[in-house]
């Protein structure tokens, strides 16, 4: 615990967490080996597995963490819940809410939702597909709720999943069935979510779109260039409508801090029609398309739908979208600070127990770097917009999209 003791008040805050969880534990020892387990999986144990955190808590050998992960009786998914519950009151309010995936190779067969992967990895090897999603509480962040993604060679074989002690009521979801399935577990528990942002994967789904639009939260999610923008008078790319975009329209903006100061990039954004379908009258809220433009490779440019409040600034939706890279910071620190991905069990319950506990040990240090670093954010620049062509228009400060005129010389090559 050397690297943490400078945090003034760091045992007091993880005596807290102690507690808060003591109640689903019923036995003593239990409680005792998952306090020495979340102790060692925040020290500087050189890999975080059973003997060398068991060696690190003073025990003879890893049979007891061994047991708690996978045969001691107490309920993984109510301390799921008091970590939701921890991070919703200590990091929020004001949250973002970002869906992503992360993967851990291990090798043979036997462990739950393992499946063969040939890039990237060596033939040998083994990769669980997508099997994170993550939750950010602005300005720090910390993992939600761990989804295992099973692929359909594991759910055809309900002999395999019960040798891994998958629960029968698993079965194949799709990326975006488990993205929606966590944003309504996340809004039900009262988790004080205001914005959902999303990489193209998730933001092309427009039933995942939809869905947050039913529970009134914003949404800023990435698109891929062929994402298609519907009206009444027609479809087009998305892509070809930032083309038309005038200089005016692009405004300089920081979408938050990263390792080397403030994010600059030039941003694009107009609001869409009213949805006369969806949308009540008067809206409450507005559809916008954007694009990022980097500042050294202006060709290099990054697509975006949003939905936010009426009267919501650009620059707040900015920084959202900007928020969603700090979801691989998050998976990667509690992946080297917290052995998130050195767990050595292969049933699906020790998984599920290591990943809550692991994610439970990396919000206490998101927690503390919260107490004590500055959390201000950098001033955006911006660039006034003026008077353009159709279809962009200028509507008071903002700049709104009409109907647009399609170029019967392009060919739209649109899978979305």
């Amino acid at each position: 615990m050397e690297g943490i003791t400078e945090v003034e008040g760091w045992a007091e805050e993880l005596e807290s967490v102690f507690a808060l969880l003591a109640g689903r534990f019923g036995r003593a020892d239990l409680r005792w080996r998952m306090r020495d387990y979340v102790r060692g999986l925040l020290a500087p144990v050189g890999r975080k597995n059973g003997w060398q955190l068991a060696e690190y808590a003073g025990h003879r050998d890893p049979a007891g963490l061994q047991h708690l992960l996978n045969g001691a009786r107490w309920d993984a998914d109510a301390v799921r819940d008091d970590l939701r519950e921890y991070v919703g009151e200590r990091l929020g309010p004001g949250g973002v809410l970002i869906i992503d995936d992360t993967g851990f190779i291990k090798k043979g067969t036997t462990s739950a939702g393992v499946s063969r992967q040939y890039r990237h990895v060596r033939k040998d090897r083994q990769l669980p597909d997508r099997s994170l999603r993550g939750l950010r509480h602005r300005p720090w962040q910390s993992p939600g709720r761990p989804w295992l993604y099973l692929p359909k060679c594991w759910t055809r074989d309900r002999e395999r999943c019960r040798e891994a002690k998958i629960p029968d009521e698993r079965t194949f979801a799709t990326q975006g069935e488990l993205a929606r399935g966590l944003v309504l577990r996340c809004i039900a528990a009262g988790l004080s979510a205001a914005w959902v942002t999303a990489d193209e994967a998730y933001g092309q789904d427009w039933s995942f779109r939809r869905l947050l639009e039913q529970l009134d939260v914003g949404y800023v999610v990435a698109v891929p260039k062929s994402q298609q923008i519907k009206s009444l008078a027609g479809i087009w790319r998305i892509d070809q409508l930032i083309e038309e975009a005038p200089d005016d329209a692009w405004q300089r903006l920081s979408c938050g801090d990263g390792a080397k100061g403030p994010r600059v990039y030039d941003w694009a954004a107009a609001k869409l029609p009213v949805n006369i379908i969806f949308d009540p009258d008067p809206p409450t809220h507005d559809r916008w398309v954007m694009a990022r433009r980097s500042l050294s490779d202006p060709s290099e440019l990054a697509y975006y739908l949003a939905y936010a409040p009426v009267g919501v600034e650009i620059a707040e939706l900015a920084g959202v979208a900007g928020s969603r890279w700090a979801v691989e910071e998050c998976f990667q620190a509690a992946k080297n600070q917290c052995g998130l991905d050195e767990y050595e069990v292969r049933r699906y319950v020790g998984w599920y127990r290591h990943i809550t506990l692991a994610m439970l040990a990396h919000a206490f240090l998101a927690v503390l770097a919260a107490r004590a670093q500055d959390t201000a954010r950098g001033a955006a620049e911006t660039t006034p917009p003026a008077s353009s062509p159709s279809p962009w228009q200028r509507s008071g400060a903002y700049w709104t999209l009409s109907c647009p005129t399609p170029d019967p010389t392009r060919t739209d090559d649109s899978t979305h």
